[in-house]
């Protein structure tokens, strides 16, 4: 059974192609569940947990999040290891990149240990709610203009998580 369980809303796809890489890394140890057609009592199946959010407009969470959040309230994973990976895109959306990402870690960061902060190198942004201490809050994705740059962007942070996860 995995121990890893990848909880991620996608609209456009594109968030679920990053979802299945990060689960591939993984390989057994992971599974990939799309929060449209989760509960959160799946969540107490895994120790360790990775949350996968778009941005959508200036800073909105990707839609099947908003209800799915409003359920975490009631989920206790204070014993829980949480990584939190985004998307977003910084040239269209400078002033909100991945906020989505930020979001998600402000209403879940008081319950659990976040894991998996990344650097902002490389990224050209005005403003992001998913800066946190001069880091990213986990792994920031931009499919729109960093493409060529989520297989190794990924693959770097699953090992990073392989080491935080113990």
């Amino acid at each position: 059974m995995a121990n890893i369980g990848i909880f991620y809303g996608s609209s456009t796809g594109n968030t679920e192609k990053v979802a299945e890489l990060i689960s591939a890394s993984f390989g057994d140890d992971a599974v990939a569940i799309n929060v449209e057609d989760a509960s959160t009592e799946e969540l107490d199946k895994f120790p360790y947990l990775i949350f996968g959010v778009s941005t959508w407009e200036i800073g909105d969470m990707q839609e099947d999040w908003v209800d799915f959040v409003e359920n975490l309230k009631d989920v206790n994973l204070k014993d829980k290891k949480v990584a939190i990976f985004g998307l977003g895109d910084q040239e269209a959306y400078d002033e909100s990149f991945a906020d989505g990402a930020g979001k998600l870690y402000s209403m879940i960061s008081r319950k659990t240990k976040i894991v998996g902060q990344t650097s902002t190198k490389g990224y050209d942004f005005v403003e992001s709610e998913a800066v946190k201490n001069k880091q990213f809050v986990g792994l920031i994705i931009d499919e729109d203009n960093q493409k060529s740059l989520t297989a190794e962007r990924v693959k770097n942070w699953v090992e990073q998580l392989k080491k935080e996860f113990k």
